[in-house]
Parts: C-alpha cells; sequence; structure tokens
C-alpha cells in the first residue's frame, strides 16, 4: 500500500506540472522581412503587432537584413504596422500596415514589401470594383490632360513664333485653334489678347483697328475672369504677379481704344494686385492720362511713381512735362506753376545725359530757370596726409 501512495503521489505532481508545458505550446512566432520601395531591406526599423482583441502590442525591430523574429505572440487579430525609424514609430509616421492579421500557433509570417504593394496599388489590387472604376477613371483623365496640354503647348509655341515674326493673323488662327481644343485656359485667352492688339496697331482700316481692340479687351477679360476662377497656386506672389500682368494689357487694350476712364480704372486693380510693380502701374497711368490731355490727374500718377521710386528719373520728367503745360503767358515771360524746375533738375540730377536730358534743359530755359542739380557734386572727403 505504502508503495501505491508514493506512485499516486508521483502521478499527480507529474499530473500538476502539465498545465505549464501546454501554457507555452498555446502561443505563436512571427517572422518575416521588410523591404523599401526601392527594394532595399529597411534595417533598424520597427514592426509593431497590436492586438485588436485585447489590445496587447508586440514591438519588434528589424535587423540590417530587414528581417524580424519573434517567439510567444498569444494567437489572434491583430493590426501590424510598419516604421521604417525609431523615430516614426515615436512620431506614429507608417510605412505600411496590414489590418486584421491573424497569428497562429506554431509560425506566422509577414513580409513587407513596399516596391510590391506600390505596384498592386497601381494594378488596383485589394480595391472594390468602385474603388477600380475611380482609379481607371482618374488615369484615364490624367492621360486625357496630358494629351490635351501637349497640343495646347504645340499651338501656344507656334502662336509665339508667329507674334515674334510680326505675323499676328497667324499667331491669332493658332490661338483661336488651341482654344477650340479647351477654352478653359488663361494663358491662352491672355496671349490671344496680346496678338489682337499687336495686330491694331498694323491696321490702316479705323473700323478693322477698333475691331481687333475690342477683340483684345474680351480676350483679356476671359483670361482675368479664369485666374480669379483657378485653384489657389502654391506661390500666392508668383500668382499674383501674373493676374497684376493681365490687368496691365487690359489696360493698354483700353487706352488704345480710347476708354482712358476704364484704362485708368484698370491700371489701380494692376498696381493694388501687385504692390511690388506699383510704380510701373502708376507710370502707365500717368502715359496714358498725359496722352488724354488729363493735365492734373497725370501729375497726381506721376507723383505716385516718385512715391513708390524716388530714383525713377523719367517721372519727374513728365510731372514737369505736365507742368509746364499749365504755364501762362505774364506778358513775354513764360510762368509754370511750383514744382516745375525741380521735376526737370532732379530728371538731370539723376540722368544728366538720358534721353530726355536736352528737352528738360530746353524745358528749364523756357521758363527762365538754370540747371541746378547736386548729381556728382557731392563733396569729397579730404585725403589723410
Amino acid at each position: 500500500m505504502k508503495k501505491l501512495a508514493v506512485v499516486g503521489i508521483a502521478i499527480l505532481l507529474l499530473s500538476l506540472a502539465v498545465p505549464p508545458v501546454f501554457a507555452q505550446g498555446a502561443s505563436g512566432s512571427v517572422k518575416g522581412v521588410c523591404k523599401d520601395a526601392q527594394g532595399n531591406p529597411i534595417a533598424d526599423g520597427v514592426v509593431v503587432y497590436a492586438n485588436l482583441d485585447n489590445g496587447q502590442k508586440y514591438t519588434l525591430k528589424t535587423n540590417k537584413k530587414g528581417e524580424y523574429f519573434s517567439l510567444g505572440i498569444t494567437p489572434g487579430t491583430y493590426l501590424v504596422t510598419l516604421y521604417a525609424t525609431a523615430n516614426d514609430a515615436k512620431a506614429n509616421k507608417e510605412s505600411f500596415h496590414f489590418n486584421k492579421f491573424q497569428v497562429k500557433l506554431d509560425e506566422n509570417s509577414l513580409d513587407f514589401n513596399l516596391k510590391q504593394e506600390a505596384e498592386d496599388t497601381a494594378k488596383g489590387k485589394g480595391l472594390t470594383p468602385e474603388q477600380i472604376k475611380q482609379q481607371q477613371e482618374q488615369q484615364e483623365k490624367q492621360k486625357k490632360e496630358g494629351s490635351t496640354v501637349k497640343q495646347l503647348n504645340e499651338k501656344l509655341a507656334a502662336a509665339n513664333a508667329a507674334i515674334q515674326a510680326g505675323d499676328y493673323d497667324t499667331a491669332i488662327t493658332a490661338l483661336n485653334d488651341a482654344n477650340q481644343i479647351d477654352a478653359g485656359r488663361d494663358l491662352i485667352w491672355f496671349k490671344l489678347g496680346d496678338a489682337n492688339r499687336l495686330s491694331a496697331n498694323k491696321q490702316t482700316d479705323p473700323a478693322e483697328k477698333q475691331k481687333r481692340l475690342n477683340s483684345a479687351v474680351d480676350a483679356y477679360q476671359k483670361a482675368v475672369q479664369l485666374k480669379q476662377a483657378a485653384p489657389p497656386e502654391k506661390d500666392p506672389a508668383a500668382a499674383a504677379k501674373t493676374l497684376a500682368a493681365y490687368y496691365n494689357n487690359l489696360a493698354e487694350a483700353y487706352a488704345k481704344a480710347g476708354k482712358t476712364d476704364d484704362a485708368v480704372k484698370t491700371y489701380a486693380l494692376a498696381a493694388q494686385t501687385d504692390p511690388t510693380a506699383a510704380g510701373q502701374y502708376y507710370f502707365n497711368t500717368g502715359a496714358v492720362l498725359t496722352n488724354a490731355g488729363k493735365v492734373d490727374d497725370a501729375i497726381v500718377a506721376f507723383d505716385k511713381v516718385i512715391a513708390a521710386d524716388p530714383n525713377r528719373a523719367d517721372a519727374y520728367y513728365w510731372k514737369g512735362v505736365n507742368l509746364i503745360g499749365k504755364a501762362t503767358l505774364q506778358g513775354d515771360k513764360m510762368v509754370a506753376p511750383e514744382g516745375t524746375a525741380p521735376a526737370f533738375q532732379k530728371y538731370l540730377e539723376l540722368q544728366p545725359t538720358g534721353t530726355y536730358a536736352d528737352a528738360a534743359k530746353q524745358m528749364l530755359a523756357s521758363i527762365g530757370a538754370s540747371v541746378e542739380t547736386s548729381f556728382g557734386n557731392k563733396k569729397k572727403t579730404p585725403a589723410k596726409k
């Protein structure tokens, strides 16, 4: 009896020792190889197995060959995420993930091949029929856009070459053809405005000249509308400069068509849109007003130019021209408004041999003023002994 009791105890102890052995066998192992978009191993990467049933996480690191391995992973459903570096893992900046990966008993393999995943995505692998349809439509749209852009660039190149050669009619034809392909491109309309405006200068028939100027105005207005309606650009400053240039040429077309007020308003829009070039747009305003005989308004415009750029010599000259236009005769003497002589003198200070130098001197002589400038007459520093 005693011997049997010992054997019974031994059997009992054996049965008590069995559960821990079964507990170790109730887990699995995971392994895999991680490669980047170029097919190279992702060394020192991080692979996180997150159990979707109980929230338990296993964080594994890859070796120099991009391999990872771990024992003791509890079976279950996992979200498995790859991070290219430990820092990416901290920032939660994943490279790729597999959702609902089943970890079973024994060995489980899961590789990350970012190059293959990209190729599979491009082929529509793993997408729903609706997603595949959307992808195909997007690819077709991109293909069509590429073809359209190619045709438009060819028409635009032909038009630019024709404009450079002074063959404006050929340019107009090419640009009209481009608008038949796609009438939603602001640059094509802008160039069409240029071609019509420049061609107007060559017309001997006043009616035809006016017709082409009107066509230029219409084309520029369309360019402005399309530019304003376009999605925001990466470089707002560059977009503003382009829109201001559209306004500038539209204003010039207005001016040539005899619509001075419209020209002035449009130059103001150009200056407002691109303040960095406001001086030039104010100068153009002054030129239009001078040609229209609106002396007082022209003087105001040239004062704005001078405020924007105090070293712009021709602004002083044309301000002086408009001021002398208001001069009166007192007996045999011409009396010009205050500021006339200083305007011409400042021009000569900045441009003593400039285009208008002789004219400025004659203007000064006509009102009995002398050439008094400080240009080149700065006091010299005495040489040290």
